[in-house]
Order: C-alpha cells, then sequence, then structure tokens
C-alpha cells in the first residue's frame, strides 16, 4: 500500500486504527502521487545506502533524502524480520495516526508514509541540526547552544507537552521524551519527534500500558506500576531541562540528589549551582541567570518522586511565558538543595 498525505486533508479523508492495520487510503505529498514519491525517495536514498543515513534508533534507521523538487526530507525507514514482516507495526502506525491528528509548531511535520511488504517508512521535515542529544555531545556545536537558546528550547517543549496534555483530545502522553526525540532546526527551534509509542489516553478508562522509553528518563513509578498518565512526560522534561543545563545527562546528579548517595566528597545537597552548569560557554549573564534558576526550580518539580506533586505542563508552560525570577543573590551562592527545598524534598544533611 502506498499513502502518502499532505498537511490539509480533504474532508471525509480520515486514518483509523484497526487492529493495527490501515484502511487503504491515498494521499499526494509536495505535489508528488503516491507510486512517484516512494520512486523518488528509494532513487534519492541510493536504496537506502548507509552512506545517507544520518541516525538509527531501536525502531528504524533515519536517512536525508534531497529530492528532485529541490525538497530536503528525512526517510524513517523502520526496520524488518527476516521473513519481511514489520516488527514495529503498531508504532509505524500509532506515530501516523498522532501526526495526522495534531498540529503544532514544535512538532515535526510528517510529510508521507509508505507501507509495502518491501519497505516500510515515514517521510518528514528535514531539520537541519540534528537532535539534541547530538548537538550537546558535540564540544563545538554545544558552544554555539547558548543560555538564551537552551531557554527556547525548554519554552518549546514545555508548550508543545501543553498542549498534548491539555488541548488535545483525547489527551495525548508521548511517553519516549529524551535528547534524542528533540530535534532542533536551523534557528535552534525545538520540535519533537517519535511518536510511535504516544498514548492517546481514555478519560473514562484506566489507561495501562506495557514499559516504554529511553532509559534514563523514564518515570520511576512506571517500573512498579504501569498505568500512564501525563505525570511520565512531565518526569522526562525534567531530565531533558536537566540535561540542557548540565550539557550532560543529570544521572550522576539525580542519584546524589534522590537517592541520597555519599560517593561525593561535597555532599550534593550543598553543591552551588554554578557547578552544574555546562562549563562549555560561559556563565549566564544577569539577565539569563533569572532563566537558568528558574529552569533548574522547574526541572527539580519534575523529578519529584510522587506524580501527583509534580506540576503540569500547563503551569510550567505559563509560568516560562509570564514569570521572571528576579534573583536575591548570585547564582555562586545558590546551592542545589536550596532550589530543591522549595518543592518538599528531603535532602541530606
Amino acid at each position: 500500500m502506498f499513502a502518502f498525505l499532505i498537511a490539509r486533508r480533504k474532508k471525509n479523508q480520515t486514518l483509523e486504527q484497526n487492529d493495527d492495520m490501515l484502511e487503504e487510503i491515498s494521499f499526494s505529498v509536495l505535489d508528488f502521487d503516491g507510486k512517484t514519491m516512494y520512486e523518488e525517495i528509494i532513487k534519492a536514498t541510493e536504496d537506502f545506502d548507509s552512506i545517507y543515513c544520518i541516525g538509527t534508533g531501536g525502531h528504524g534507521s533515519v536517512y536525508r533524502a534531497n529530492l528532485s523538487s529541490g525538497n530536503m526530507v528525512a526517510v524513517k525507514k523502520l526496520h524488518l524480520l527476516h521473513n519481511g514482516e514489520n516488527n514495529f507495526q503498531k508504532e509505524f502506525f500509532n506515530e501516523i495516526r498522532a501526526l495526522t491528528e495534531i498540529r503544532h509548531r514544535n512538532i515535526m511535520k510528517l510529510y508521507g508514509f509508505c507501507s509495502h511488504k518491501r519497505y516500510s517508512f515515514l517521510v518528514y521535515e528535514y531539520l537541519e541540526r540534528g537532535c539534541l542529544a547530538t548537538t550537546l555531545s558535540n564540544d563545538h556545536e554545544a558552544k554555539e547552544l547558548g543560555w538564551s537558546k537552551r531557554v527556547n528550547i525548554v519554552k518549546g517543549l514545555a508548550n508543545v507537552l501543553s498542549y498534548m496534555h491539555h488541548d488535545c483530545l483525547p489527551q495525548i502522553v508521548h511517553r519516549d521524551i529524551s535528547s534524542k526525540n528533540v530535534l532542533l532546526d536551523s534557528e535552534y527551534e525545538a520540535c519533537v519527534s517519535d511518536f510511535g509509542t504516544a498514548k492517546f489516553l481514555n478519560p473514562d478508562s484506566t489507561n495501562w500500558s506495557a514499559l516504554a522509553g529511553t532509559y534514563g528518563y523514564i518515570a520511576p513509578e512506571l517500573a512498579y506500576k504501569m498505568e500512564v498518565n501525563e505525570k511520565c512526560d512531565v518526569y522526562s522534561f525534567g531530565v531533558v531541562t536537566l540535561e540542557l543545563i548540565m550539557g550532560r545527562h543529570p544521572g550522576d546528579l539525580l542519584s546524589s540528589l534522590f537517592l541520597q548517595s555519599s560517593s561525593s566528597a561535597l555532599p550534593a545537597h550543598q553543591m552551588p549551582m554554578e557547578d552544574i552548569l555546562d562549563q562549555r560557554i560561559s556563565p549566564p549573564t544577569h539577565q539569563e541567570a533569572g532563566e537558568v534558576v528558574s529552569l533548574v526550580q522547574i526541572a527539580f518539580a519534575c523529578l519529584n518522586s510522587s506524580p501527583p506533586s509534580r506540576p503540569t505542563m500547563k503551569q510550567f508552560s505559563q509560568h516560562l511565558s509570564t514569570q521572571r525570577l528576579h534573583l536575591s543573590k548570585s547564582v555562586h551562592i545558590i546551592t542545589c538543595g536550596e532550589l530543591l527545598a522549595l518543592y518538599g524534598f528531603t535532602t541530606r544533611g
């Protein structure tokens, strides 16, 4: 089946999921019909040659394709089993459903998809700077990501999660918010990608689910309670926010602060906040410092071990849009413990 779509669908054309299969539908993309677009993708990637591969994940590999029209697109080809059946058919159709039903400037645009016995792939807009994880892992690229840009990335992520949690019906939980699934365009605007594990919540029933997500970003309650709600995304958002502040995954800090590790010479709660800032870029200016401290406060609130105690993404989004924190003292004497105490955390004395 070939199926390609444009952002504005014709009236009465719907995309429905039924027993993990899609009804046969026909869309167009970038002025191509489905069969022509399929041939264009195969030609542009030379039958998915590795030289065009720009990333690989658990569900598939992503390729850059320069079409004859001059449009650059990203193509995610899903992994296949040896018998030719798609191992991630549910995730494939789940992502199509999510990206055709929701629209937001901070969600990566889906241009089209192909479900075929030889290849199954999705066609997205191409975002020049790739994923946030890659940017932060590269010293040169990380230095280009100053504090104001990092603050804006957090704001964009908060806005789109607020939209998904509070403005969509049914409510959508992403379940795999991580720095690998936050992509950046040429202006460092953030876009959320990979909706294969997204969950459309049923407000009239308990939403149970198998464990999904990326290790290091998954809310701890999912390890023992498999009920999905929006607070799972809130926790992951907190991890990504700290990752932006620190320039690396905050695993060691989380262990020190919340598991009360005694391995470090200085107790983590006594650590000056400036010690957790990414040292590869200049310290924040006085104006930037208030926003950076505010982001750390927000991140700590997200990481509360009690899901009901975590604020909502709508509260965060509104706070980031309207509030400006005026510091009463310098960043270098504010400790992590002070910020934790604001949200009722207990730290080791």
